[in-house]
């Protein structure tokens, strides 16, 4: 395929892009959401509390397993991956054997059938060994070829696909492109119906293919043409699932690529050149291919969170170990009250990190809450909160921090790799959804049920007499919902009472949802159909409704832990009530910054930048980026050389 026939992405318009995005959206809600209810101040306890307890059985599978991972990662060198920049063979022949690739692949098809919540403890403690690991086994089972068929394909794809993937073929997810990222109505590979109508034939490319380099199996997302139908009729076609053989004809991994952090992921870019896919390798109908990649990281996200409550973990370790032996001007470093609210900082957070994760897994082991806002926010919530533990640690451990682990090692120190750590988690902030898009993501659910009763007030197309008809249809649903918003038990001084010295911090809850849900109705009545511009607000917004989850996260646990794990349920509470105070001031914050802000100062600051207004500015620099070429590099016709390199068997 020329550069010439490539279907033109430059003209889709915003409007197309948006729609494109909102099809794809899971837009009914069968089953109730404590999150969603927080953003529309409705702040249902019972939904989270009692905290949800897996099936003993399947605890008892999960807890089998962590004791044989662990013996095995103990055998380990993570400093090899670093080095090397690779996971050694005997490593993925180890987790074979032991059935690290199944483990979210039901027994039916040779895996493990852990819950959820086991499956994200066994990636925190390979996470914590290697995060190049984690990235593997979690590209793999969470957004790989395991969950999408496991969720979306026939009985003889499982039966095809699921048992390979268990016994170790590991697979990967191709979604972006060279110049599509989060915006898939500009997705450039397409997969082509064959005449006969038994195949199709894939061309393109992509970029950031976790696993690629060594992949098996891949599903690939291509858009297929509108095409004639057998009876006469027209198929739309649109974006596709499919799931392909690594080994097909066409297929070329062209670059390993390298990064800041993760040094021993497999991450290349692959390309497409007529490849010929069966037709019974598609996943779902044609023009489902999004729906099913947007379902299937709901719950493929929480693999982030559970990576970054094992990094918290360590660095609450490595602070403590370090704060009570480092001694300056007579005493340990831990006790000066500087380094102390950091130490501080770190313990209540982690603590707060597996809370969110437990909870929201154990929410989706459940199968009784719909937890696409919650996985969502577990994901928002822990990579940025992680990042901040790891640079918090970074500079408790001062020059130590800074210096890598091998240098410290080479001068007889205790080789400890906390500047390694604040790379690796740096990409949690941008994999499966930056924050900006989290942010976007979560704020379209939150306002849903505002969309909905705004109706064409919501429009930026509509006219003025669909506004006039909307309005009196949304004055029906704010007559009803807005006086619910004025009072509720967290304003009564004994509700929760058996909670104890935390019941303050549920009411606060209850109040600060009400409250911003009112805040969240001003923004709708101030700017209607532009709100979705006014993007800063609404990452307040949802950074808010963050907080709340996260300290109902904690307190929940808890309240589980007095009955599970009596022995530590008071320091628990301690730590929940650190967290909880220091939620609390973040919210108040949030709060006032909602309205009292610089955004409008910064758009307009913004507009003038992109305009070159100030390039004066930057002068005195010496620019030594390499080329002269575009920022984003065109389509490049000649195949490169294939760089895949499977892992021996």
């Amino acid at each position: 395929m020329s550069i010439d026939d490539r279907p033109s992405t430059e003209r889709i318009d915003e409007k197309t892009a948006r729609q494109v995005a909102e099809d794809a959206r899971e837009q009914v809600w069968e089953r109730p959401s404590f999150a969603k209810g927080l953003y529309m101040g409705d702040f249902n306890w019972a939904l989270v509390h009692p905290h949800p307890r897996p099936d003993a059985e399947v605890a008892a599978r999960g807890a089998a397993f962590l004791k044989e991972l662990r013996a095995a990662l103990e055998g380990f060198d993570a400093a090899v991956i670093e080095r090397e920049a690779r996971i050694p063979d005997a490593y993925i022949r180890t987790l074979r054997e032991i059935g690290a690739f199944g483990m979210k692949i039901p027994l039916k098809y040779g895996g493990l059938g852990l819950s959820l919540l086991d499956y994200g403890r066994s990636l925190m403690l390979v996470g914590t060994v290697s995060p190049s690991m984690g990235a593997l086994l979690s590209a793999h089972q969470s957004i790989g070829v395991p969950e999408p068929v496991k969720m979306f394909g026939s009985e003889e794809q499982k039966q095809a696909f699921l048992p390979r993937c268990a016994a170790g073929a590991i697979s990967a997810f191709l979604l972006t492109e060279n110049d599509v990222g989060s915006d898939p109505a500009r997705l450039g590979t397409t997969a082509t119906l064959s005449e006969d109508g038994k195949s199709y034939s894939i061309n393109g490319s992509k970029l950031w293919t976790t696993n690629g380099v060594v992949a098996e199996l891949l599903v690939v997302m291509a858009t297929v043409p509108g095409h004639r139908l057998p009876d006469g009729s027209m198929a739309r076609g649109g974006i596709s699932a499919f799931v392909v053989e690594a080994d097909s004809p066409g297929i070329t991994v062209e670059n390993r690529n390298a990064f800041m952090g993760l040094k021993g992921i497999e991450n290349g870019v692959t390309r497409f050149r007529d490849v010929v896919v069966p037709v019974e390798n598609r996943l779902g109908k044609e023009g489902a291919g999004l729906k099913i990649a947007l379902s299937t990281l709901n719950t493929g996200r929480l693999s982030i969170p559970a990576m970054c409550a094992g990094a918290g973990k360590w660095s609450l370790k490595i602070a403590r170990e370090w704060s009570n032996a480092r001694v300056q001007w007579g005493k340990p470093v831990g006790e000066h009250e500087a380094v102390g609210k950091k130490i501080a900082y770190i313990a209540a957070s982690t603590f707060a990190l597996e809370s969110v994760f437990e909870l929201s897994a154990g929410l989706a082991d459940a199968g009784m809450k719909d937890v696409r806002i919650e996985a969502a926010l577990a994901k928002l919530f822990s990579s940025e909160v992680s990042c901040k533990i790891a640079d918090e640690l970074v500079q408790i451990r001062g020059g130590r921090g800074y210096e890598t682990a091998a240098s410290l090692r080479a001068r007889g120190e205790r080789a400890v790799p906390v500047e390694q750590l604040l790379r690796d988690l740096r990409i949690n902030r941008i994999f499966e959804g930056s924050t900006e898009i989290m942010h976007l993501i979560i704020a379209r659910e939150a306002v849903d049920a505002h969309l909905k009763a705004a109706g064409d007030l919501a429009s930026k197309d509509a006219d003025l007499q669909a506004k006039a008809k909307a309005a009196l249809g949304a004055s029906g649903f704010y007559a009803k919902w807005l006086p619910t918003l004025a009072v509720g038990s967290g304003l009564l001084p004994n509700s929760y009472a058996d909670h104890g010295r935390l019941a303050p911090y549920l009411r606060f809850i209850e109040r600060s949802s009400r409250r911003l849900a009112r805040h969240t109705f001003a923004g709708m009545a101030t700017w209607q159909a532009g709100m979705e511009s006014h993007q800063a607000f609404l990452g307040r917004v949802v950074d808010l409704g963050a907080e709340l989850f996260a300290m109902a996260a904690c307190i929940s646990r808890v309240e589980l832990m007095r009955a599970t794990d009596p022995g530590h349920a008071d320091s628990a509470e301690l730590l929940a009530l650190a967290f909880c105070e220091q939620s609390e001031h973040r919210c108040e914050a949030l709060f006032k910054e909602l309205w009292a802000n610089s955004d409008k100062t910064d758009r307009k600051l913004t507009k003038k930048v992109l305009a070159g207004d100030f390039e004066w500015l930057e002068s005195g620099i010496i620019d030594t980026s390499e080329g002269t070429g575009e920022w984003i590099a065109g389509w490049t016709d000649m195949p490169g050389p294939d760089v895949r390199r499977p892992y021996a068997e």
